[in-house]
């Protein structure tokens, strides 16, 4: 039998507010335990919330991004449940009438297709605090630092039918929250994060399977193999004439598995109820219109603008604004080089990339800046060096503070652009292979890479390779 998976996902993003959702307390991240908790998150009785308006411009900037409807008026619920880091036994989130609710986001799969993937609903609600247990001889510690954390949920329709597409959406989203500046996307702080809806039904049928919640899913490596392995333990599941249990499923990433945490809750569990300590929130159209003046350009405009300005292909225009600051780095570099957007997009995306992950850095944190990989650029353009140069002068501007005209001088590393010097280079190595030019001039057009490594060797790789090809299939045909 054929088998369809459907996948949708739920998305906590932690917005970047300075303080808490509810209270004053800081929400920096680090701060040693239970330091930036104050009397309204640890529950104390008498306190009371009050809503941080920051954190709701932050949910219409997203909801306005997505193009979803944000609701003129919505409510926040208490979810009730029992555990040892949420102080007050419940936590203040919105159940019925969500800030927004109804939008979508459109994604580029790898065949170069587009999908849209249905946004239910983006709410509002507090973080809890944290567990810990090590350090505590065998007991646990709470650190509620986190606790009234602001958070926005953002909840898809189950569109995705595949571990890949989930990963597309993610990716997508992720770069969206950072563009808005609502959220910096740390994964590994937890300011990303996901839990995946997984189930399988026979291709063709209508009805949906029974589901499975993925929980402990931290990058976006996980989260694809998470939702592998629960789509093939499903399927052989139903097909060893087993049932599936609607559960929560924990992912080891160590055994790459997932296993069972418990039941799944549904609503009804968390006996939601309006917070009678915090108004109905009223947003009126003059805020909205507000928010919509102070979007920057989203990541899918910026794309398509990339590749109609810059003539980028689509494939280095969605690697370049997969961040924000990796758009700006490129855009600058360009601007300051004057050269090929080509040649700059190949070196971003290419060179730096590479230098960027051996040295697991951001690009905010790359030690050459956009007017030293121009100087680099125009260097190249010019004929000053090769491409091949480049690279080795590349190496040396990322370890030092010199500039590339500087390293070209100091290292000899100009390239040599002198035709008679080329020429007799030429001849000195067809002179010395006799036998390899007659075996050309026979036939044996593949012997045209040895002779220009030859040239290479001789001239330390600082002839340009342009006029070497062209000098040497003269020179090699007897004109």
């Amino acid at each position: 039998m054929k088998w369809e998976t459907v996948i949708g996902l739920e998305v906590h993003c932690q917005l970047t507010t300075k303080s808490k959702i509810f209270s004053g307390a800081a929400t920096a991240y680090g701060a040693a335990p239970n330091t930036q908790a104050c009397a309204i998150d640890l529950g104390m009785p008498g306190v009371l919330p009050v809503l941080n308006i920051e954190a709701v411009h932050m949910a219409i900037k997203l909801g306005l991004s997505i193009d979803a409807t944000i609701s003129p008026h919505s409510v926040f619920a208490r979810k009730n449940y029992f555990y040892p880091d949420l102080p007050k036994g419940y936590q203040i989130s919105q159940f019925e009438l969500p800030i927004v609710s109804q939008g979508h986001l459109d994604i580029d799969l790898e065949d170069g297709t587009r999908k849209r993937v249905g946004i239910t609903r983006a709410h509002l609600e507090e973080d809890a605090g944290k567990s810990m247990h090590e350090d505590f001889n065998g007991m646990s510690g709470i650190d509620l630092n986190r606790a009234g954390t602001p958070l926005i949920e953002i909840v898809s329709e189950p569109d995705m039918r595949s571990a890949k597409e989930a990963i597309v959406y993610l990716k997508s989203l992720h770069a969206l929250v950072r563009y808005l500046g609502i959220c910096d996307g740390n994964m590994q702080e937890g300011s990303f994060r996901c839990d995946a809806n997984v189930s399988v039904r026979p291709l063709g049928e209508s009805k949906l399977g029974t589901r499975c919640e993925l929980k402990n899913l931290n990058s976006f490596r996980f989260i694809e193999r998470a939702i592998n392995f629960e789509i093939a333990r499903q399927i052989e599941l139903i097909e060893g004439g087993g049932t599936v249990i609607q559960q929560t499923r924990l992912y080891d990433a160590d055994k790459n598995e997932t296993r069972p945490l418990r039941s799944k809750e549904e609503a009804n569990d968390y006996r939601y109820f309006p917070d009678p300590d915090l108004l109905p929130v009223a947003i009126e159209q003059a805020l909205i219109d507000k928010v919509r003046l102070e979007l920057p350009e989203l990541p899918q405009q910026k794309c398509e603008r990339l590749q109609k300005q810059y003539e980028l292909s689509a494939y280095d225009a969605s690697v370049l604004v997969s961040s924000r600051e990796l758009a700006d780095y490129f855009e600058a570099t360009v601007k300051q080089a004057q050269v090929s957007a080509k040649l700059a997009a190949n070196w971003i995306n290419g060179e730096l990339a590479a230098a960027l992950n051996r040295h697991n850095l951001e690009i905010t944190a790359s030690p050459i800046t956009p007017a030293q990989l121009a100087d680099l650029l125009r260097r190249i353009a010019d004929n000053t060096i090769s491409g091949k140069i480049a690279k080795s002068v590349f190496e040396i501007l990322w370890e030092s503070k010199e500039s590339v005209d500087s390293i070209i001088e100091k290292q000899g590393l100009r390239q040599v652009t002198d035709s008679s010097a080329i020429e007799k280079m030429i001849d000195d190595i067809l002179a010395a292979n006799p036998q390899h030019v007659a075996e050309y001039r026979s036939g044996k057009d593949k012997l045209f890479g040895f002779f220009v490594g030859q040239v290479m060797k001789a001239s330390g790789g600082k002839v340009n390779p342009q006029q070497l090809n062209d000098v040497l299939k003269k020179k090699l045909a007897g004109q």
